[in-house]
């Protein structure tokens, strides 16, 4: 804990000299922002030149107290004109986008990452590396790829969707357990729970449908181009808590007190909204499609969350509930 309390500290002060634009800030500024002495502030400022960023003390003000700057022009080279915090921020952040380690993405992630390392000293880096261990991430769970064609299906899809070029796909679909081909008009490509997924206009049904990448077996692309007809929303799946594109509907769900605290400390989705219960408990609005993921959320929730609305998803629940409950009390009798 102490190196991390270190590792915040340090970086807490390259963020208030950079804030100062030029004007500096005093050493005992520095201490009373992070409640250490100004000894620790001295060491930690060392610490900093050591690791190669470009500090340097300026006495030319008036009053003759000395305030620490930073040499904004060592970045000037940065092609995006980023800022020293900006720069630090991007490159310690690179454990936030780990999750795109499994898709078609990742190598381009790995490059962009070593380019944004070289705007950086061999020291400075080794001072950022120590950041992730203030913050990390634990990814999605990641979908199988062992399908050699899989990225050639990607590159496809990506071209489909930049050029609005007419697709043959072949498509298993998981529900049905059955192989189909269709002709697309691929809008979208979005990556959700570990997952990439092709948002794609189908004509023989007259609307937007969703596939798992992973489950397209082939992919052709045709010469006749499309011209969108449906908007998608800025947001992928915008009415699911998965990855859903059906309509949405209103849902009301109460929580018992033992997992309203949990409940309330979160935003589950955009449209939500909470209620007091005279229990103590909670009870959330949701408007959302009614689909698996929702279903799951709920039953995640044990003997805590009861369906008030509608009724066909109260009484869905209901069956899964006994359906499981049937599975033990088999496995007991046996």
């Amino acid at each position: 804990m102490p190196r991390n309390a270190e590792v915040i500290r340090q970086w807490t002060i390259l963020r208030e000299i950079e804030r100062t634009r030029g004007a500096g800030v005093t050493i005992d500024a520095l201490a009373s922002q992070c409640g250490v002495t100004t000894r620790t502030i001295r060491r930690d400022l060392q610490a900093l030149e050591e690791a190669g960023f470009p500090l340097y003390d300026d006495r030319s003000h008036d009053d003759g107290r000395t305030r620490w700057n930073i040499n904004g022009q060592v970045f000037k080279g940065l092609a995006a004109g980023l800022t020293l915090s900006e720069l630090c921020a991007l490159y310690f952040s690179r454990t936030l986008v780990e999750s795109l380690s499994g898709t078609p993405f990742r190598d381009d992630v790995e490059r962009a990452f070593e380019k944004l390392a070289s705007g950086l000293t061999p020291h400075m880096r080794q001072f950022l590396d120590r950041l992730p261990r203030v913050i990390s991430t634990k990814a999605d769970p990641m979908r199988m790829r062992d399908d050699p064609r899989q990225p050639q299906i990607v590159a496809r899809a990506l071209e489909a969707t930049l050029r609005q070029r007419q697709t043959i796909i072949t498509y298993h679909s998981a529900s049905s357990d059955r192989t189909k081909t269709y002709l697309v008009h691929p809008y979208r490509l979005a990556y959700a729970q570990g997952g990439l997924y092709l948002l794609a206009y189908v004509p023989e049904y007259a609307e937007v449908r969703t596939f798992a990448v992973e489950r397209i077996e082939e992919a052709s692309l045709l010469e006749e181009r499309f011209t969108p007809i449906e908007e998608l929303p800025d947001e992928a799946f915008p009415h699911s808590l998965g990855v859903h594109s059906g309509p949405p509907e209103r849902v009301e769900i109460e929580f018992q007190s033992a997992a309203a605290q949990y409940v309330r400390a979160r935003v589950w989705h955009p449209s939500q909204e909470l209620r007091e219960t005279p229990s103590g408990g909670v009870a959330v609005r949701l408007d959302v499609c009614l689909d698996h993921a929702l279903q799951s959320w709920i039953l995640s929730f044990g003997p805590f969350a009861r369906v008030v609305s509608p009724e066909r998803l109260s009484r869905e629940i209901a069956k899964q509930i006994e359906e499981a409950g049937a599975l033990y009390t088999r496995k007991g009798k046996s």
